[in-house]
């Protein structure tokens, strides 16, 4: 039980970082003077992340295709 509240627990503040993330990429678009090299970062950081969030999830709930 203690495995899945380390689980969950990570779950969160991937899920918290991704939806910041974003935050700061509608932000950074937003503006007429853009870091291109940085937006493509963290949309890179932001991909990772939900690759993460999957697995996590994946790990909590796995498919019963039995």
């Amino acid at each position: 039980m203690d495995d899945i509240n380390k689980l969950l627990e990570v779950l969160r503040n991937f899920e918290q970082e991704h939806r910041d993330l974003d935050e700061v990429l509608i932000r950074l678009q937003e503006k007429n003077t853009v870091d291109f090299l940085q937006i493509q970062r963290l949309k890179k950081r932001k991909l990772i992340l939900k690759d993460k969030i999957i697995d996590i999830k994946n790990k909590l709930e796995p498919d019963s295709i039995a």
